[in-house]
């Protein structure tokens, strides 16, 4: 999936980058997570692409990373997991799913990266 782009009000840029996996052990389970990492690559996609595809089933050592944000339940329930070396404050995570959020309810946004 495309990365989005953005910042928050404190000035901090990241990127996101959203994976959705299929979990088959007799049930087909979808959750969305999105990995969050301090975007030093100014929007750069090719800076992703390394990035891409993470399964969180290993640690991640890129000193970027901030870990990433599970919805469980869409609008409801939504899991901040800080396995990087670097850490969101509660204000942060906030921001960061009232904007995905937005980004998952309105579809016309799904294939322009956010700046």
């Amino acid at each position: 999936m495309i990365p989005l782009y953005f910042k928050l009000g404190d000035g901090l840029s990241f990127m996101i980058i959203p994976d959705t996996a299929a979990h088959l052990d007799g049930h087909v389970i979808i959750t969305h997570t999105y990995s969050v990492f301090k975007d030093t690559g100014l929007g750069n996609p090719l800076a992703a692409r390394s990035k891409e595809s993470t399964l969180h089933l290993e640690a991640i050592t890129d000193p970027n990373y901030y870990g990433y944000i599970t919805f469980e339940m869409p609008n409801r329930l939504f899991t901040y997991t800080a396995d990087g070396q670097l850490e969101l404050s509660s204000d942060e995570v906030e921001q960061i799913i009232e904007m995905l959020s937005h980004v998952r309810t309105n579809p016309a946004l799904w294939n322009i990266p956010n700046k």
